[in-house]
């Protein structure tokens, strides 16, 4: 079988053949060539020592020399070159206590993770294949080569790899790799917390984001996110359910489109519900304060895996309104887009989407139509440029002082006031309307401007 290599990885190859060394590309891109994919990146090995490889190329970067890699620069873009290579004993799960370079093709592919990575390529020699990585292709099995505890003991993140592979390609998991995850997920508390966030993200912007399940079902997220396995050991006995809150989490997720900070949510927006459960007389469950309880879950979880703060700011306003009731009419349509942010309203709407739709059939259909109404109304207040928060009123705040509100906190307190008028009437959001209102409110407090705030209490 025969691979469109691009043309840059071809010149590296070549170039180190006519200089009397072995090169393939290796790995992934091979992995996705063979699926028709389109690969992210394409790495090159070769039997040629760091030294050797940056004497045959005229511009390169020492990326990890020390372990083997030369990033070769052609056009101001970087391939990494590898020299082939057999890992020392691992120390922490993670890392090789040395590294010794081989002339060995198949002593390097025998250190690699899964069959399906294990395979090299170039023109000359076609596919290397020596650990069946095809045919666990063509079957759709994620399969470690040789031992799975011994890859899995050399790098632990490696299991939850595993699962990630799965979701992103739709394969199953091989009984024996399974067993092992099992046995060894525990070692997964070594790995740094970035790292398992790099992974999470990966499998939640897959194509199966449910995935997620066999994270727990192995024993994998009783390590890094042991929240959710408690949302899996709870049910949801109220008719609006169907499934447990974990069982829940992993529905909504196919429900969102593949945006980070939204199959984030999708995944925590019910993570306070085990910490809030309550069964009344009749044996219904309920989940009072789950909102509030999952936010500070949300944000606690998102700061232990090192996620980055716009993320966290995200999913928190995610989480916080996933549950907010937005009634299908244009002022409560406003009122709430100026609540939540006008940045947040529509990713809040379809979370509360997935939500519903990841519930039981149970006043479903009406609940969907009153978020089919309130998105169609909003298409309209978007479309008729309508008024939704301080910076589209018509007047600022030296508008303001300048007709006589005083400096500080009366101009805050004004505008204020000013937006809930064009909330609930869109029509006065003109400077002709809104500079009458503040001359009358201004005219009301004559004898002291600086309690209008105070007075209006009164009114």
């Amino acid at each position: 079988m025969q691979i469109q290599l691009p043309q840059k990885v071809q010149y590296i190859i070549t170039q180190l053949e006519q200089s009397g060394f072995e090169a393939y590309a290796v790995g992934g891109c091979v992995r996705d060539s063979l699926l028709g994919r389109e690969p992210d990146d394409w790495d090159v090995t070769t039997s040629a020592k760091p030294l050797q490889v940056k004497a045959v190329f005229r511009h390169t970067i020492d990326t990890g020399i020390q372990h083997g890699t030369v990033t070769v620069m052609l056009d101001h873009e970087g391939f990494e070159v590898t020299t082939y290579r057999i890992d020392g004993e691992y120390e922490d799960s993670r890392h090789p206590k040395e590294v010794i370079f081989t002339a060995n093709l198949v002593e390097d592919l025998k250190r690699r993770d899964f069959t399906i990575n294990a395979m090299a390529y170039n023109d000359r020699s076609g596919i290397v294949d020596v650990f069946g990585g095809m045919d666990d292709l063509d079957k759709g099995i994620i399969r470690c080569v040789g031992e799975a505890s011994e890859r899995f003991s050399e790098d632990a993140l490696r299991m939850l790899r595993a699962v990630r592979f799965s979701a992103q390609l739709g394969f199953s998991i091989a009984e024996d790799t399974k067993a092992a995850i099992r046995e060894l997920a525990p070692s997964l508390q070594r790995i740094s917390a970035e790292r398992i966030q790099t992974e999470l993200v990966k499998l939640l912007m897959s194509k199966h984001p449910d995935y997620m399940r066999d994270a727990y079902q192995l024993g994998i997220t009783k390590i890094i996110l042991p929240e959710l396995d408690a949302a899996f050991e709870t049910a949801q006995n109220n008719p609006h359910h169907q499934y447990s809150v974990g069982e829940h989490l992993m529905h909504c997720l196919l429900h969102v489109r593949a945006d980070k900070s939204l199959r984030i949510a999708a995944l925590l927006h019910d993570i306070g519900k085990p910490a809030t459960k309550t069964t009344d007389e009749e044996g219904i469950d309920h989940f009072h304060g789950h909102v509030e309880a999952g936010e500070k879950m949300a944000v606690q979880i998102l700061k232990r895996l090192k996620f980055d703060n716009d993320t966290i700011t995200k999913v928190r306003k995610y989480v916080q309104y996933h549950d907010y009731n937005v009634e299908p009419n244009a002022r409560a349509v406003r009122r709430a887009v100026n609540k939540i942010g006008e940045e947040y309203f529509a990713p809040v709407m379809e979370l509360r989407r997935a939500d519903t739709l990841a519930q039981s059939s149970y006043q479903q259909e009406e609940k969907l139509a009153r978020l089919d109404e309130a998105e169609r109304l909003y298409a309209q207040i978007l479309e008729n440029r309508q008024c939704l928060s301080l910076k589209n009123l018509a007047v600022s705040g030296n508008d303001l002082m300048a007709l006589g509100v005083p400096k500080g906190r009366a101009v805050g307190e004004m505008l204020n006031r000013l937006l809930e008028e064009v909330l609930q009437n869109p029509e006065n959001n003109t400077q002709e309307y809104l500079t009458e209102y503040v001359r009358n409110t201004v005219m009301d407090n004559s004898a002291d401007l600086s309690g209008w705030t105070q007075n209006k209490e009164s009114r």
